[in-house]
C-alpha cells in the first residue's frame, strides 16, 4: 500500500494561509471603518450600506466561477481555493483603502 501524498505542499500551504490572513485583517478593518461610518464616528457615503450588500454578490459569483475555471483546467486544491479568496481580497484591499481615506 502506498503512502498518502499529503494534498498541499507546505509552501503552498503557507502561500494559501498568507493569503487568508492578509483577507481577513482587511476584512475585519473594513467592518470596523463600516460600523464607524453607520454609528456617525467617521463620514461615510449615503450608498455605503447598499454597496456593502452588492458587492458580496458579485464576489460569490466571481469566486465561484474563478474556482469553476480553476477546476476544469485541472489546477491543484491550493490553487482551486487561491483562485476563490482572490475576488474577496481584492474587494477587501480596495475597501479597506476606500474606507481609510482622510476626507
Amino acid at each position: 500500500m502506498k503512502p498518502m501524498m499529503p494534498m498541499f505542499l507546505p509552501a503552498a500551504q503557507m502561500r494559501l494561509a498568507t493569503q487568508f490572513a492578509r483577507m481577513a485583517i482587511e476584512a475585519n478593518m473594513v467592518i470596523g471603518l463600516r460600523m464607524a461610518g453607520m454609528m456617525g464616528l467617521m463620514a461615510q457615503a449615503p450608498g455605503e450600506p447598499f454597496r456593502m450588500v452588492a458587492e458580496k454578490q458579485a464576489a460569490v459569483s466571481e469566486s465561484l466561477f474563478a474556482m469553476a475555471q480553476a477546476g476544469m483546467r485541472g489546477h491543484s486544491t491550493e490553487r482551486l481555493l487561491s483562485a476563490g479568496l482572490r475576488p474577496y481580497g481584492r474587494r477587501t484591499r480596495a475597501n479597506s483603502r476606500r474606507l481609510s481615506l482622510k476626507r
